[in-house]
């Protein structure tokens, strides 16, 4: 009961809106959909979608055949089976294919929310960059993980107000920063955000601004996700926090880019068509980086690397814990 009423005067103080709306920005499908979903076979009899119907009390499963989805079925489909007394009959002969409605594991679950509200769907099957069904998302899948983050950040916000002083002027030091890197896997989107989303927890815990903390961690989020996307075998991030000043640095050891004034063009993109229709690859991420950043600058050589460095003004008011 607590943690209800302590959820209630969270999203009613100033700012609610602004925590939901960047929880669904950052969270991936990946961390809200159900794992392991139950599936069918094209060859299964409809007589046995019926058993999984009733045995686990739902409306729908997605078809796969060698872990790809290859349909999906329904209790609508269902009904016809029995009206025409063909529950003998294999599921293949029932199943909606082609233009399937999917959400994508890497994917915000914001874009999950919009396309939800476009087709009206109760469920969508969730799949990875290799096409793999490895889930199945509801509308009341998304509305619980909210809720459960929304009482993360209450927690988290009592936690912080209750420190006595900011972190590094409890330590005693001619020189005090703290350092924390994270290794970035190339091609995995399902973990992209995580470096961004620790960086921004560990600057909250020792006492920086939320409005820090949030510039820091977008920042931080369009440099991991080019690793993601744009490099050969991922690449590093490294945080350097300091009391009047942040440095983060994002590195690889390839491709490598021609063109280090055109790539900070607005809309310019490398990325493949396949990465653009995930949902990424738009071409505005170091537009992003240098908006938030105090300083951005960037290094690039073909074949040899890219060094992106992102600085961020830390003042005595902004550091402290109101």
């Amino acid at each position: 009961m607590k943690s209800r009423f302590a959820l209630l005067s969270l999203m009613g103080k100033s700012g609610a809106l602004t925590k939901i709306h960047e929880l669904v920005r950052e969270m991936p499908v990946s961390r809200v959909m159900t794992t392991s979903p139950a599936t069918l076979s094209p060859d299964d009899s409809m007589q046995d979608f019926q058993a999984l119907l009733r045995k686990l009390r739902i409306s729908g499963a997605p078809v796969v055949e060698d872990e790809k989805l290859v349909g999906i079925i329904s209790i609508e489909d269902l009904i016809h089976a029995m009206e025409t007394g063909e529950l003998s009959h294999a599921v293949r002969e029932y199943m909606t294919t082609g233009d399937l409605i999917v959400a994508r594991a890497q994917e915000p679950v914001m874009e999950a929310l919009r396309r939800f509200e476009r087709t009206g769907v109760g469920r969508m099957p969730v799949l990875n960059p290799r096409e793999k069904l490895v889930g199945i998302i509801t509308r009341g899948d998304i509305t619980e993980a909210l809720l459960h983050a929304l009482q993360e950040l209450y927690a988290e916000a009592e936690e912080i107000q209750s420190q006595p002083q900011h972190f590094f002027e409890a330590l005693e030091s001619e020189s005090t920063n703290l350092l924390l890197r994270y290794h970035v896997e190339k091609d995995d989107f399902a973990r992209g955000g995580d470096a961004s989303a620790k960086i921004k927890q560990a600057l909250l815990r020792i006492g920086a601004s939320p409005k820090l903390a949030r510039r820091v961690a977008i920042a931080t989020y369009e440099a991991e996700i080019n690793l993601i996307i744009h490099t050969d075998s991922g690449g590093f991030i490294l945080a350097d926090i300091q009391p009047d000043e942040i440095n983060i640095v994002a590195q690889d050891s390839g491709p490598g880019i021609p063109d280090v004034e055109l790539a900070r063009q607005p809309g310019y993109s490398t990325a493949t068509s396949e990465i653009r229709e995930k949902g990424f690859g738009a071409g505005m991420g170091l537009v992003n980086i240098d908006r938030c950043s105090d300083e951005m600058s960037m290094w690039s050589a073909v074949g040899v690397g890219t060094r992106l460095q992102m600085k961020f003004d830390v003042s005595p008011e902004e550091a402290r814990i109101k």
